[in-house]
């Protein structure tokens, strides 16, 4: 056989398993996102968000309907917040309140509260909003998982990149790395399932709590409570943006 047969068939098999690793990095995510809400049935959940900085706590709640690609946040606690709306249309979103005339675009990276950014209340869908490649594999607390790359498709995502580690025995994300574009981490999030959902006559695990602190001051995080989480028919129009003003 030639050097340039002997160069081909070397670059075809690594580029075979590289298109193998991809797939398989993808399923995984598509597996792990229904655990936190990346479902196209309708989905209702209670999110409590309780945030710690320098010793002091506070407390938001929400209430969130998803749907596909679209979810609506709306506040309830505390008092001063309550009646303001987040909305989230495919990979766009809006803030309105009562007092505003007119829905206002923002960011997923905003700051919600503490270490908690806008996106991070109802944004789920990491294998539509980014590309997955596995790094390694790694035992957490005596359990295989694959560790995976994630890197934003577009610049209007909540993170730049993110490390993503998936229990290998029930495909649920549990830890995650949230990273520059230099790569430097600068949040760390943990992730429990105590909650289930019944979908198509089977039960899963969803989503209870995600933990985010700084990747610096641990102490300095916010925490994500899942609470009453359920399937139920929402309609297209509580997604509309044009029907917030209304």
């Amino acid at each position: 056989m030639s050097f340039k047969k002997i160069i081909f068939c070397f670059m075809s098999i690594t580029f075979m398993r590289q298109a193998y690793a991809d797939n398989s990095a993808l399923a995984l995510l598509k597996e792990s996102d229904r655990g936190r809400g990346g479902i196209v049935e309708g989905l209702q959940w209670t999110a409590e968000v309780e945030t710690i900085e320098k010793g002091d706590s506070s407390t938001r709640e929400f209430i969130i309907k998803a749907k596909a690609d679209n979810a609506y946040v709306e506040a309830t606690v505390p008092a001063r917040n309550k009646g303001e709306v987040f909305l989230f249309n495919d990979r766009n979103m809006w803030f309105f309140k009562p007092n505003l005339k007119k829905p206002v675009s923002i960011s997923a990276r905003q700051k919600l509260v503490g270490q908690a950014a806008n996106g991070d209340i109802a944004s789920t869908h990491y294998a539509r909003d980014y590309t997955a490649t596995i790094e390694k594999s790694e035992t957490i607390d005596g359990q295989k998982t694959a560790v995976l790359m994630l890197v934003a498709k577009n610049k209007n995502l909540t993170y730049d990149k993110i490390r993503y580690w998936i229990r290998e025995k029930d495909k649920l994300a549990i830890k995650a790395e949230f990273l520059t574009l230099n790569g430097v981490v600068f949040k760390i999030a943990t992730i429990k399932y105590e909650n289930t959902l019944s979908l198509n006559g089977k039960i899963f695990p969803f989503v209870s709590q995600l933990e985010i602190a700084d990747a610096k001051y641990a102490n300095n995080k916010s925490i994500i409570k899942y609470k009453n989480p359920k399937i139920i028919n929402l309609a297209d129009a509580i997604f509309n943006i044009n029907n917030l003003t209304r």
